[in-house]
């Protein structure tokens, strides 16, 4: 039997995880039945996947799609190709968003600022916001206030005024919301003027922060608040020897770059671009992969049920067929 190492970890990851040894092939076997044919523990659905193609394809304005939601955080995959209808304030949560593809110009009362694939952005709580996606594609984290960066920005929204070319003046309406800013948790919606609303820019000192990780191995985690981090994993590659057990935190990963396959107590799944999938607490997992992989990463420490359908199920691998991947 083959020996590999796991790595049992405690959110928020501030303290060394316990390390053990174990037997790949007890790891990932089915549980051995009790005397009489006693069977103490429940049968547990398969990971998931969730798929939204990581490359602009042209559709009608439509609103955000919902791919984990609960009371303490909401994830959305948005595609858009021009303005949303209204501007936006949250009354409880900071909004994060990562760019995967197209340009979004940001226009917020922080100041305006266009964002490329690569960037993160964090919306502070009640900070009126707009968009302007061209082919754009983005993912956004709803998460209670305060979140906090913990990288230093790449750089930060400014007063621009026109926010891009053949933007006019304009009455406009504003959002405001509750709830994690959620379908139906509108709060008010009213008429307000779109260049007094850019103008109070002026008047602030805070300004919207982009960040940018460095392209370096491991996980650089960019936000953090009481119970989620948000961050980006890269792997030049993996064998897949080491298992990593999350004790007290789920975690989310979206596939940006490259292949892998994801082994797991639930079951083993090929991972693409575009590819959501949700490990549940205390389940072990690993990666195996031989070119470079690069992954938003969030960790939970509260269920984050899937609410979008799956795409594709995870099936079980012997350990002899986990050894061939590698």
């Amino acid at each position: 039997m083959g020996t590999v190492q796991e790595r049992f970890e405690t959110f928020p990851f501030d303290s060394e995880p316990r390390l053990f040894e174990r037997q790949e092939e007890q790891l990932l076997a089915e549980p051995r039945e009790g005397p009489g044919g006693v069977r103490p523990w429940r049968d547990h659905a398969p990971i998931e996947v969730v798929h939204f193609g990581p490359e602009y394809v042209a559709r009608d304005c439509s609103a955000p799609r919902g791919v984990y939601k609960s009371d303490f955080m909401r994830l959305e995959w948005q595609s858009m190709n021009g303005r949303q209808p209204f501007y936006h304030r949250n009354c409880d949560v900071d909004e994060m968003s990562y760019q995967v593809t197209g340009l979004r110009t940001l226009m917020t009362d922080l100041g305006s600022v266009d964002l490329v694939p690569g960037d993160f952005s964090r919306l502070p709580v009640g900070v009126a916001h707009d968009n302007y996606g061209r082919e754009d594609i983005h993912i956004l984290f709803y998460v209670p206030a305060p979140v906090v960066e913990t990288l230093p920005p790449q750089r930060t929204s400014q007063v621009v005024i026109p926010p891009f070319e053949g933007w006019e003046p304009a009455i406009v309406n504003e959002m405001i919301t509750e709830c994690l800013a959620g379908p139906d948790d509108d709060v008010v919606m009213a008429p307000a003027d779109e260049l007094t609303l850019l103008e109070h820019a002026k008047d602030e000192t805070e300004r919207i922060r982009v960040l940018r990780p460095a392209d370096v191995p491991g996980t650089t985690w960019l936000y953090k608040s009481s119970h989620v981090l948000v961050g980006r994993t890269r792997a030049d590659a993996s064998d897949g020897r080491v298992y990593r057990r999350i004790r007290n935190a789920e975690e989310i990963q979206y596939q940006l770059g490259g292949h892998r396959t994801l082994v797991t107590q639930r079951g083993t799944i090929e991972l693409e671009p575009g590819d959501f999938v949700r490990i549940p607490v205390g389940i072990a997992f690993t990666s195996i992969h031989h070119e470079p992989s690069t992954y938003l990463t969030v960790a939970s420490a509260r269920e984050l049920p899937q609410v979008e359908p799956a795409t594709r199920t995870a099936g079980r691998l012997t350990v002899d067929e986990v050894e061939r991947l590698r």
